[in-house]
């Protein structure tokens, strides 16, 4: 990791350019940041992780190719010393998803930039952050750990990809739950894409009938 006299060498993976572009002002007017790279794909950023060797790599989770989820994952089952620090809009149990796959800290996008910078600093140095919300959501969670995986169907899940799966399950098509939940279509994909990759299963039947047996889409 980076050395105290030594500057932390940050990644960028994001696939909007306006959101990279203040990203890396923000990032650059600090003395002690350098900004290595951006990666524009899930798969770029892995590719450029291995690559660059950052310290710190921030990234979003709605990203083509690869997920944030599953980027995260890859990089750092090659290098535990990258500290992700997920920067997302999801203020979602998808935070849970995440630090199973080793990110270090969860940042909305509607951070303040003195709060963005605190997070950068604070991975860097091997600490964990979240976003307030975030931390009040973990408090809840943990605070009913006993009695909540019991009462929620799939707790891999996010509530989104819940939510997903149950239309999946009422047999809408992807065309179909995208206008009910007013998403893209490719988003539904990735979405879809996670939930068969989670549960384990082939297909779409595959899914419908495990989510029906857990009480799903009734």
């Amino acid at each position: 990791m980076n050395h105290p006299c030594s500057r932390i060498r940050i990644l960028i993976a994001d696939d909007h350019p306006v959101f990279r572009f203040g990203l890396r002002v923000l990032l650059q007017g600090e003395p002690d940041m350098e900004v290595v790279g951006e990666a524009t794909t899930g798969r770029e950023a892995v590719d450029m992780a291995r690559e660059l060797q950052p310290d710190v790599v921030l990234m979003d989770l709605n990203m083509p190719e690869l997920n944030g989820i599953e980027a995260t994952r890859s990089i750092r089952s090659v290098n535990p010393d990258i500290a992700v620090l997920v920067i997302t809009m999801f203020d979602d149990d998808t935070v849970f998803v995440a630090m199973r796959a080793g990110a270090r800290g969860y940042l909305l996008k509607g951070a303040e930039g003195e709060e963005t910078l605190r997070a950068v600093r604070a991975v860097a140095s091997g600490e964990a952050i979240f976003s307030p919300a975030i931390a009040d959501r973990m408090i809840r969670y943990f605070a009913h750990a006993p009695v909540q995986p019991s009462q929620i169907a799939f707790p891999e899940l996010t509530e989104r990809e819940r939510e997903v799966l149950t239309l999946i399950a009422q047999g809408l098509t992807n065309r179909a739950i995208a206008d009910r939940l007013v998403l893209s279509e490719k988003t539904v994909r990735n979405h879809v894409s996670n939930i068969f990759a989670k549960l384990q299963v082939a297909d779409r039947a595959e899914a419908i009938i495990r989510a029906r047996n857990a009480g799903l889409g009734e």
